[in-house]
């Protein structure tokens, strides 16, 4: 998934000749927001937490990025109250979309802020993998739930509203008119090996990545990935 961001950003800064805008919503605490700052992006990040935002304007501080970095109060749900439409190269919606409300119109507003060739990000949990971990772990009858859910979820205290899976996420997108042309696994193999093997084998963590990298983009290794990242295009014109 870094590998395809970067690949974005660098196209966007090439096709721009300016520094390329980046919205991050949801962006917590600037996992994304620090990286994509000090390689030369303009990153607003809209949050609703105060104390992440609070956490940001450290990490922006100590990173030396803070001019490079505008935080918002905000979610995707009131996104074009708080953000331009059409006003971002690239939009992060990254562990959006299993907790707002209505997944559908969360997509559009992520479409709508996006610059006309603009690309939009999402990263969200996998049905499958979720299914899998459960069923390994000996709880079979959450594995069922999960399985069965039209959503993906357990129960309705699940703090995840749902899970998706590589269909039902491209449709969501494609239903926004955006153009998905890359669909990965996060996680597909990185979440399954015990640190104790990469501490024990010499240069097992620089396999590992490439094992990861390689994996990603190959079904079915991909399908049950731990999180499913696509990246889709709004239309130019």
């Amino acid at each position: 998934m870094h590998r395809a961001l970067e690949a974005e950003v660098a196209a966007a800064r090439l096709r721009l000749g300016a520094a390329p805008r980046v919205l991050d919503v949801g962006g917590g605490s600037g996992v994304w927001a620090v990286p994509l700052a000090r390689s030369g992006c303009l990153v607003t990040v809209v949050e609703p937490s105060p104390n992440a935002l609070a956490t940001l304007h450290r990490r922006t501080t100590d990173a030396g990025v803070q001019e490079s970095v505008r935080p918002v109060q905000g979610d995707a749900d009131s996104l074009s109250d708080v953000v331009a439409p059409a006003s971002a190269d690239l939009v992060l919606g990254h562990g959006v979309l299993e907790v707002v409300e209505d997944p559908a119109t969360a997509v559009q507003a992520l479409a709508n802020a996006a610059a006309p060739g603009g690309a939009v990000s999402v990263l969200v949990a996998n049905r499958y993998a979720a299914v899998l971990v459960r069923a390994l772990a000996g709880r079979l009858a959450e594995a069922h739930r999960l399985l069965n859910d039209p959503d993906g979820r357990l129960e309705a205290s699940d703090p995840v509203l749902r899970r998706f899976d590589i269909d039902g996420l491209v449709t969501l997108l494609a239903a926004s008119r955006l153009a998905v042309e890359l669909v990965q696994g996060d996680g597909v193999v990185t979440d399954l090996v015990p640190g104790s093997v990469l501490e024990a084998h010499r240069g097992a963590a620089e396999a590992l990545a490439e094992l990861e990298l390689t994996a990603a983009g190959r079904p079915p290794l991909r399908d049950i990935a731990t999180r499913l990242h696509a990246l889709a295009r709004r239309p130019a014109v």
